[in-house]
C-alpha cells in the first residue's frame, strides 16, 4: 500500500503495526506546537486549549476600562503606577478592547490560529476594521475554526 505523506496511515505487517501521522511544528505564543492533520480526531493531547497570557490580557481589558470610566482610577498613568507596570503596557492591553468579538471568542476557546500571541497582538496598533484584524491575525474570515 502506497503511503500518502499528508494523510494518517496505518499499516500492519505480521505482528508489527506502523502508524504514520504527519505533523507540523509551529510557534504558538513563543512555544512550539504540534499541528496534527484535520482528519485526526484526537482528544486533548496534553496542551491546554487556551494561551494563558492572552486570556489574562483579555480579562484585564474587561476590568481596566471599568476602573477608568467609573473614576475609581483617575488615569492610565495612575493605573500603571498602582499595578507597578509600565504605562505603555497598560495602553497596549487596553487596545485589545478593539478586537472583534469573534476573535475574542476564538482566543477564549483556544481556537486562535497558531502563532497568534499576546506579543503579536500588541506589537502594532490594532486595526479598527474587524475584517482587517481577521486578515492581519490569520483568521481569514469570520467563520474560522
Amino acid at each position: 500500500m502506497a503511503e500518502k505523506k499528508d494523510k494518517i496511515n496505518l499499516q500492519r505487517n505480521g505482528e508489527n503495526i506502523r502508524i504514520h501521522i504527519p505533523l507540523k511544528f509551529k510557534k504558538r505564543g513563543g512555544r512550539k506546537e504540534i499541528i496534527t492533520p484535520e482528519d485526526y480526531q484526537a482528544t486533548d493531547m496534553g496542551r491546554s486549549k487556551t494561551q494563558r497570557p492572552l486570556v489574562v490580557a483579555l480579562a484585564r481589558t474587561s476590568r481596566w476600562p471599568e476602573l477608568l470610566e467609573t473614576g475609581k482610577i483617575a488615569s492610565i498613568a495612575a493605573l500603571a503606577k498602582r499595578l507597578r507596570v509600565d504605562r505603555a503596557y497598560v495602553s497596549r492591553i487596553l487596545d485589545l478592547t478593539l478586537l472583534a468579538p469573534d476573535i475574542i471568542d476564538a482566543i477564549l476557546d483556544g481556537r486562535e490560529p497558531s502563532g497568534l500571541s499576546l506579543a503579536r497582538l500588541t506589537k502594532k496598533q490594532i486595526p479598527l476594521l474587524w475584517e482587517e484584524q481577521r486578515e492581519n491575525y490569520g483568521l481569514g474570515n469570520k467563520e474560522f475554526s
